[in-house]
């Protein structure tokens, strides 16, 4: 099982994705014109996040839902309205994003197809006809079986199974693969985290390590891999005390 996953990983694409004048980091951040925006109400898989498709194969469903927003997004105009600041990450801003020709926002486009679950409190309304619709259909996410992306980021791993694909009769095995014992990291993505309850006094899930840290070394089951510090702070993990001022990611 880690050999496929660590192949997997070997066949990811390294960058984020490029689609006319913004860059999509995952599937629900996009940064415009030098501001990033998570798109508001809605809940897209972490990129390091693995999901089971509809013949139960694992598949990356992290990377699929950023490379879906970047499909939709193409060569056309964006525009996104500010609906205030993210609530996880003050540097990030909460918006609702359109493209030249769509009457629907981008954020109830992800939510129609499948790979966004609908996402509350929002700002400009909900979207919980467009999940019922794609769950229904079983598009996108629904067609196999996966856990809502703050149960992921969450790390619970006895968490509500969603999608068409689920069976109670392998439930055990249908976690492992969702929660890998050793998750391989996606290209580009070298920054470990480890849940951890002392992190919990300064109120973050677990801490990270970067490679210039004396701890990255020894830390060989990481529970999650981020891209860069914001994604990890976004998150809900800390930087390890351990690592000497002015270190960043390498």
């Amino acid at each position: 099982m880690r050999l496929m996953f660590a192949m997997l990983a070997l066949l990811l694409p390294a960058s984020p994705g490029c689609a006319a004048n913004a860059t999509v980091k995952d599937g629900a951040t996009l940064q415009l014109a030098g501001v990033t925006y998570r798109l508001d109400g809605v809940d897209a898989p972490e990129f390091d996040q693995i999901c089971l498709d509809d013949h139960a194969d694992p598949w990356t469903c992290g990377v699929e839902a950023r490379d879906q927003l970047t499909k939709l997004i193409g060569a056309r105009g964006l525009h996104c309205e500010d609906v205030g600041a993210d609530k996880t990450l003050p540097k990030r801003r909460a918006g609702l994003c359109t493209v030249d020709g769509e009457t629907s926002s981008l954020n109830q486009l992800l939510v129609r197809q499948g790979f966004a679950l609908n996402f509350e409190p929002s700002a400009k309304g909900s979207f919980k006809d467009d999940e019922a619709a794609a769950r229904n259909d079983r598009r996108g996410l629904w067609r196999g079986c996966f856990v809502a992306p703050q149960e992921f980021r969450h790390g619970k791993k006895d968490g509500t199974l969603l999608g068409a694909a689920c069976r109670s009769d392998k439930d055990r095995e249908i976690r492992q693969v969702l929660f890998p014992e050793e998750p391989a990291a996606p290209p580009g993505c070298n920054i470990k985290a480890k849940f951890a309850v002392r992190a919990r006094v300064t109120g973050n899930l677990g801490i990270y390590h970067l490679q210039g840290c004396r701890s990255y070394a020894p830390l060989t089951k990481p529970d999650r891999w981020f891209c860069s510090e914001d994604d990890a702070q976004a998150a809900g993990f800390r930087r390890a005390y351990n690592c000497r001022a002015g270190t960043r990611r390498k």
